[in-house]
């Protein structure tokens, strides 16, 4: 049995619960020499075996067992990781299953696996005439079983910096619960800001789409305050005149992904 939210569940967990997590990040960088720094830092932060790390905590937090790890570094930029996972949760609900049911022999049946993966791709990007480079991270994590992936937020935010973060959350599929009734959310959720801790939502803009009939939520986030030596090399100076102007630029991109105007 398993047990969602007040609803006791019967047999294999048929729901896929999918979480999309997009986040952009911005630097200044306007001549050939910062650009190619720009870009040999992104690179090494961000390969794909620290990728890959990344999505084993991720792993570890939502309580999967990885099974299988493809990743690759694309020429010239960007990187790629594929995790294939099961829920540890249900495989110890069935071992305990089994063990309180060894008094009774029952025929052999086959056994379900908890098809779970985790993914990331990251996109860097320097080509702006303006010299106003950014570095977007996608990572999907889509479960099925009785795993929740929003209790990764929190990780994601710390493992990376972000200025601009989309999360989606969409939940699909229906298991049954004990009398056979179909059953198409296995956990109560008003906000996926309930998942991320106040002290990171608070460094942000939020807002929230939620089609609750549909089991969609989305929450886009972008920071409040920037802090301007972030943004530039070390050696320039951040007030500037036109580093002031270029970070007003900065925040015109952020807020361009936010509310999705056009480049």
């Amino acid at each position: 049995m398993f047990r969602g939210e007040g609803i006791r569940l019967k047999g294999f967990n048929n729901l896929t619960k999918v979480v999309s997590f997009n986040l952009y990040d911005f630097f200044v960088a306007r001549t050939d020499e910062e650009r190619r720094s720009y870009v040999e830092w992104i690179d090494e932060e961000f390969s794909a075996s620290r990728i890959t790390k990344t999505l084993r905590g991720i792993a570890e937090i939502i309580d999967a067992e990885v099974l299988s790890v493809s990743s690759t570094d694309y020429e010239p930029q960007g990187a790629s990781s594929l995790v294939l996972m099961s829920d540890l949760g249900h495989k110890r609900d069935q071992e305990a299953e089994a063990a309180a049911e060894a008094a009774v022999p029952r025929p052999s049946v086959g056994a379900h696996l908890s098809k779970s993966h985790l993914c990331a791709h990251t996109y860097p990007d320097w080509t702006d005439p303006k010299g106003i480079c950014s570095f977007r991270v996608d990572i999907d994590i889509a479960t099925c079983g009785t795993i929740v992936p929003l209790r990764a937020l929190d990780f994601m935010f710390e493992s990376f910096e972000s200025d601009v973060v989309i999360i989606d959350y969409v939940v699909r599929g229906f298991t049954r619960d004990a009398s056979g009734r179909r059953v198409y959310m296995d956990h109560t959720l008003r906000s996926i800001q309930d998942f991320i801790s106040p002290k990171i939502v608070e460094q942000y803009q939020c807002e929230d789409l939620v089609l609750q009939n549909e089991n969609i939520w989305q929450t886009k986030m972008m920071r409040r305050q920037l802090e301007p030596a972030e943004y530039f090399p070390e050696e320039a100076d951040p007030g500037a005149p036109e580093n002031v102007r270029a970070l007003d630029d900065v925040r015109r991109e952020m807020a361009g992904i936010f509310y999705g105007w056009p480049g």
